[in-house]
């Protein structure tokens, strides 16, 4: 194997959790952003991928240093109940969004296919084919096969944001003022402090963090690959950093420009066309088309990943077991074509366990990382224990604002 060939392979972990992160709900997110305050605030995607960079390198370190993975840690040092709160909670999280992110797809695909075919596809179509795509995929049953094959669904929605932001940069004067971190001012029908809440949720997700340790301890790395940890982590936050940035990009220079508000990403499709053109839209489309599938294959495995972790097996995808469950969740991907309906409650409950999760995640390792029995001289030090509290007080702060959130919308139900 050539230096070039090592090299890349070393940042397949860090290409995973991207593509795991940046998914449909980012693509929404960002969008809605760009949309309604121009690059106002790039400066919330800067501090939650910087946030991010932070604690996968901080999880990654921990199991190099310990020998444990985060869920053996929590299970063995903490409580079993410790454990079992994040298997559950991420679990019910994730199943949000494999309806969430099928939904999305299915839509959008239906939203372009109306401008090839007269009256569009069907999204159960689509949603079917994705599905189906997945599952197959899953049954391959390795770690490796789905970082490749992540690897090349990530390049493709990396390289179609990228080409959109240079055509639809808008002005260089303010991409620099969305750096500087401000709450823009909202009219009657915007909340930005919500809009802060949810960009930063959807790059903050605790199962990256957690499901980096079970990469980290399946790459093998020793002590001596604690700076191609590093490197791997930064390269991760980077890469969110530049194509979130890039779908902000797109909507500031074309519907922040024109006044245009945005309430879910299926309608920047239609909204996109006659201010961009039809070029345009069909790149944003593979695009975001890459992100959902992306995210879901991690999301469809990360049950059965979570399992084996508690427990201390040696990861296995091809357990029946397993397969029937990644059949289950795949199969929530048709919950919206096939009832045509908003899953309100369930994405309600998922945003809820993700509220709660993060904070506790922050909490755990904070306690682990202190713990001389288990890091012995590398015991996080002052400064990282520093850092860490205030991310804890950040994500407390983002977990009031989504729960605000969360009961403002039941009840408009």
């Amino acid at each position: 194997m050539s230096k070039l060939q090592k090299f890349l392979k070393s940042l397949l972990p860090g290409i995973f959790l991207f593509g795991f992160t940046v998914g449909t709900g980012s693509v929404t997110a960002m969008a809605k952003a760009g949309a309604d305050y121009g690059m106002g605030l790039l400066w919330a995607i800067f501090l939650s991928c910087a946030i991010t960079y932070f604690l996968i390198n901080l999880f990654g370190k921990f199991t190099i240093v310990s020998g444990e993975t985060a869920l053996q840690a929590f299970r063995n040092h903490l409580h079993p109940a410790v454990g079992w709160f994040f298997v559950i909670t991420l679990t019910a999280h994730v199943c949000g969004s494999i309806i969430g992110v099928m939904g999305i797809i299915g839509n959008v695909c239906y939203e372009w296919s109306k401008g090839v075919i007269d009256g569009g596809i069907d999204p159960l179509y689509f949603a079917l084919f994705f599905v189906a795509v997945v599952y197959l995929i899953f049954l391959r049953g390795n770690t490796e096969v789905f970082q490749n094959v992540l690897a090349v669904f990530v390049g493709i929605m990396a390289i179609c944001f990228l080409i959109n932001f240079l055509v639809l940069t808008p002005p260089l004067a303010d991409i620099a003022h969305g750096m500087v971190p401000n709450i823009p001012e909202a009219g009657s029908d915007k909340n930005s402090f919500l809009v802060v809440a949810s960009m930063v949720g959807t790059t903050l997700f605790s199962g990256l963090f957690i499901l980096r340790t079970t990469l980290v301890k399946e790459a093998n790395w020793t002590m001596a690959d604690l700076r191609i940890q590093q490197r791997d982590a930064l390269f991760s936050g980077f890469l969110m950093f530049v194509v979130s940035g890039s779908i902000m990009a797109a909507a500031a220079g074309t519907l922040y420009v024109q006044g245009v508000t945005l309430t879910n990403v299926t309608e920047m499709i239609n909204l996109l066309e006659p201010l961009a053109g039809p070029l345009a839209v069909t790149i944003f489309t593979v695009g975001l088309i890459a992100a959902g599938v992306s995210s879901q294959f991690p999301n469809v495995a990360l049950l059965p990943w979570l399992l084996d972790d508690y427990y201390g097996r040696k990861p296995n995808l091809k357990r029946p077991s397993y397969r029937i469950i990644a059949l289950v969740m795949s199969g929530l991907g048709l919950v919206v074509p096939i009832f045509n309906a908003k899953p309100i409650a369930i994405m309600i409950t998922s945003q809820a366990f993700g509220a709660l999760v993060l904070p506790a995640t922050v909490a755990c390792i904070a306690l682990l990382g202190n713990r001389e029995s288990l890091m012995g001289e590398r015991r996080f030090s002052l400064f990282t224990n520093g850092v860490l509290l205030l991310v804890f007080a950040f994500a407390l702060v983002m977990s009031y604002l989504s729960f605000t959130s969360i009961i403002a919308t039941l009840q408009s139900i």
